[in-house]
């Protein structure tokens, strides 16, 4: 996950999306731009929709985002041996193979529809995305990364107190299913039967109130518990030793202070640095109100994750038999991309509608373990937050 760009660091990022040849899109003779060439190959695929051109409306994304990723893999994809090539023989360009698997990441269209469109065969869009793939994982991790100075930290939670007035709150945390379309012959695919009988894959998702991902997990099967994915994961391990949400601690009347913290929903355990709401209906109505901030501030993970699986549609579907060691990198890919159409304040984002419904047919889960000092904590920033408790 990228870090919070200040105005110096975001001039960088452009300078070096102007400065550097393959991402300004020029063909290789540098007379024509690569935009003109390649629009003339995938005309059919051409149709402006909900106020997008051309370009945008083929890849989801800004001609300057597409420019920048282009000149983040360069190296790594051609460092490799081996040229890619169209049906009509002509050798893809570094621009040529970018466009290729962003269609497929973000149409999520078939290999197959990909290929025709593009006038390849089906094996050269795979190879080519995948390449993609491992050179975003090469070049790319530091988008998507925990904040790295209490400066950013800062930054997070003064936007999150200003969502609805939760203070010192680091991250919102949710998680989503890749369902996936298995072999029933192959017996260790009932590893991947969830509880609403699709084969899946969980993503779990820890994102700031500018819907970035912060930190993620990918690779379990969808039958696990929310707590469970949680509990495997280094970020656990990282809070529960003190390593990760140690920053300032805020107090909140004599003798209670409040430490940083992550907020999620029910199907998450209650702990000194994770905040639930309350269970039940019938709640007074500090609580009640408590509930209605808390939701307020987490719906940024639904909206995040809803987001991502609109934009990177490749994960958004049931997949075809994905390999299933392959797959948690592409979710990976598909969320850095996500964090980079953030940080290049990619136009694109204004016309997308926000959604929080990310998972359709999957219920709330309840988890029902409870920290006791975590619970009296919460209870006082209950009161805190409806301006009753004593100073």
């Amino acid at each position: 996950m990228a870090p919070g760009r200040g105005y110096k660091k975001k001039r960088k990022v452009e300078k070096k999306v102007q400065t550097n040849p393959s991402a300004s899109g020029s063909s290789e003779d540098g007379s024509v731009d690569w935009w003109d060439v390649f629009s003339k190959r995938i005309a059919g695929l051409l149709s402006p929709s909900e106020g997008l051109d051309k370009f945008e409306s083929v890849f989801k994304i800004s001609r300057k985002t597409f420019d920048y990723i282009c000149s983040l893999v360069k190296e790594h994809m051609m460092a490799k041996t081996g040229s890619f090539m169209f049906s009509d023989g002509k050798r893809m360009s570094l621009n040529d193979q970018v466009a290729v698997a962003l269609r497929r990441l973000s149409s999520g269209d078939s290999l197959i529809s990909i290929a025709d469109s593009f006038g390849t065969n089906h094996s050269t869009v795979s190879q080519v995305t995948w390449r993609f793939v491992e050179a975003m994982e090469e070049s790319g991790l530091h988008h998507l990364q925990w904040p790295s100075t209490e400066q950013e930290m800062t930054n997070i939670k003064s936007k999150f107190e200003q969502i609805r007035g939760l203070p010192n709150c680091c991250g919102a945390i949710d998680i989503t299913h890749i369902t996936m379309m298995l072999s029933s012959s192959e017996k260790a695919n009932n590893v991947w039967l969830d509880r609403v009988k699709n084969h899946s894959m969980i993503l779990q998702a820890i994102v700031d109130p500018d819907m970035r991902f912060r930190d993620i997990v990918s690779g379990w099967p969808g039958k696990m518990h929310d707590f469970d994915v949680l509990q495997n994961s280094t970020f656990f391990k990282l809070c529960e030793q003190g390593e990760r949400l140690n920053g300032n601690k805020m107090k909140l009347s004599e003798g209670t202070e409040l430490k940083e913290y992550i907020v999620g929903d029910l199907g998450f355990p209650l702990l000194p640095w994770l905040v639930t709401p309350y269970q039940g209906k019938e709640l007074p109505e500090s609580k009640a109100d408590f509930n209605k901030r808390l939701f307020a501030t987490r719906v940024v993970a639904q909206r995040a994750l809803a987001r991502l699986k609109e934009m990177w549609r490749i994960i958004q579907g049931v997949m075809w038999r994905p390999d299933k060691n392959r797959l948690p990198r592409i979710i990976l890919v598909c969320c850095i991309l996500h964090n980079i159409v953030i940080d290049m304040e990619d136009e694109v984002l204004d016309g997308l509608a926000l959604s929080h419904h990310h998972d359709p047919n999957y219920k709330q889960e309840i988890c029902e373990s409870v920290d006791n000092t975590a619970l009296v904590v919460r209870d006082k920033l209950s009161l805190y937050l409806s301006g009753r408790l004593p100073p």
